[in-house]
């Protein structure tokens, strides 16, 4: 096939992108600078350059390329995962998702586009038992910020995936916590940082179980998305756990000190109910349907395993 993908020198995007070439895809991916284009030069593909949000450019770049499959990573998160810089990137990232990814599935279908895949989330699920599948609810009720998200992937998925009146198909990738390289939580990435200077703690019982995803694995799947079928998938590994669990065995495996332990009333002094939300409420997601359907095959969670290993 013949993929645009924007968002193409994100995190994700520089190791989808040479993932698509090794399953034989012809590449274009959309950046904003010459920097960008030079970036997907050096991984195989081609590059062209347009803002997201100016629809124009946008369905300019699409028109040209006549891509049989547009891939929308987009994103604009912050440099740093703090609760304070986090807060701030917040209406920049969700007027990127709705308002760029708006313009980049209009361009889509115009250009007579036959499949659109689009990043989603695969850890703000709402409270139930057990893993959530892909017909679960997502947190609509939860804190200021996380129910805020929660609006905007929704809306994203219906925008993909509630249109009647349209011959091109749509795909939702509910993808868990990042890990990796080029991502917050690596080993010399800023949630290291902080957990080696006692600075992320555990807060409450730690409770909320996160669903974690190798980055490397993200985009493997979203290669496999190409040819499976429409729909919504859970793109998370076997490790679903919680935030006392995965964060003292984050600390171990790189030989950190024990992480701190404060209330979940002195976090939502510090840092507001979305750090309390993230630590206490979130609910795991069962991958179950990516691997039937898809062919998934997460790796475990490196520092978990470690742990286990050890135990």
């Amino acid at each position: 096939m013949k993929v645009f993908i924007a968002g193409a020198t994100g995190a994700i995007g520089r190791l989808l992108v040479p993932a698509l070439l090794r399953a034989g895809h012809g590449v274009v991916g959309m950046t904003t600078s010459e920097r960008g284009v030079q970036t997907l030069k050096e991984l195989g593909a081609d590059g062209i350059i347009a803002n997201a949000l100016d629809a124009e450019a946008v369905e300019s770049a699409v028109k040209e390329v006549k891509p049989d499959t547009v891939i929308e990573e987009l994103t604009s998160l912050p440099r740093h995962y703090t609760p304070e810089e986090m807060r701030a990137a917040a209406e920049r990232d969700r007027t990127v998702r709705l308002l760029g990814g708006q313009n980049l599935y209009s361009a889509a279908r115009a250009a007579g586009a036959r499949r659109y895949v689009v990043q989603s989330t695969g850890f703000f699920y709402g409270p139930g038992a057990g893993l959530a599948t892909e017909t679960d609810s997502l947190a609509f009720n939860a804190s200021p910020s996380v129910s805020a998200g929660v609006q905007a992937y929704d809306q994203v998925e219906r925008r993909v995936l509630g249109t009647s009146d349209s011959d091109m198909e749509g795909v939702a990738l509910r993808y868990g916590f990042f890990y990796g390289p080029g991502t917050w939580f690596t080993e010399d990435g800023d949630v290291a940082n902080q957990i080696r200077e006692r600075k992320y703690p555990i807060v409450g019982a730690g409770q909320g179980v996160w669903s974690w995803i190798h980055i490397e694995d993200a985009a493997a799947a979203t290669v496999a998305a190409l040819a499976g079928a429409p729909g919504i998938y859970n793109i998370v590994d076997d490790d679903p756990s919680e935030q006392a669990v995965w964060l003292s065995a984050f600390a171990t495996f790189l030989g950190a000190p024990a992480p701190p332990r404060i209330t979940e009333e002195e976090a939502l002094k510090a840092a507001g109910p979305d750090l309390v939300y993230y630590c206490t409420r979130l609910r795991g997601a069962s991958n179950r349907k990516a691997k039937e359907a898809l062919g998934f095959a997460p790796r475990r969670l490196e520092w978990l395993a470690a742990s286990r290993a050890a135990a």
